[in-house]
């Protein structure tokens, strides 16, 4: 990144919103990449609990991004990285969609759009191995993201059970 890195991160995040396909979930690894690997403005652990504060919160995942941009630079960190998500895409999607109606029946549109569930599910789990590689730092942890991994996958139990139980966990000091 360049000498002011809200101003580089904003460029980058601009650029990834219009691969971000299935969301700001999808993007996790590049920016990741750019903030902990590359530029170093963000450490491990900060990156993981930016990432599960904007989850946590209520409203769009986005807010992860502009949990980033205010650990940069506050309010006008946060303003523009949350610009740097949604405009680009925001735009392209409100001329495209005009388009893309019109061809609701064409088989290449229904190619294109069983192609991008694919690279979806892609994006989003190479996110979640990402979130968990950082998050995991002892084998309590690691053990808590395989319990809820499976039980999201496999079970029939609410997924929101393992989170009570890990919050219940981390208040007990296992975690």
């Amino acid at each position: 990144m360049n000498e002011n890195p809200i101003f580089s991160l904003a460029l980058h995040i601009a650029l990834l919103s219009l691969v971000a396909v299935g969301g700001v979930a999808s993007i996790v690894p590049e920016l990741h990449r750019q903030t902990v690997e590359l530029s170093g403005v963000l450490t491990e652990q900060q990156f993981a609990d930016l990432f599960a504060i904007g989850q946590a919160a209520p409203g769009p995942n986005v807010l992860f991004v502009t949990l980033i941009g205010w650990q940069l630079a506050g309010f006008p960190g946060a303003a523009l990285a949350t610009a740097a998500i949604t405009v680009p895409t925001c735009t392209i999607t409100y001329f495209v969609s005009r388009v893309w109606e019109r061809f609701k029946y064409a088989r290449w549109r229904i190619a294109m759009q069983k192609g991008a569930v694919s690279v979806t599910i892609g994006f989003v789990a190479a996110s979640a191995l990402l979130i968990a590689r950082a998050a995991d730092q002892n084998l309590t942890a690691f053990g808590i993201t395989a319990a809820t991994a499976a039980i999201a996958l496999w079970g029939r139990m609410n997924p929101l059970w393992a989170l009570a139980a890990a919050a219940g966990l981390g208040l007990a000091g296992a975690v």
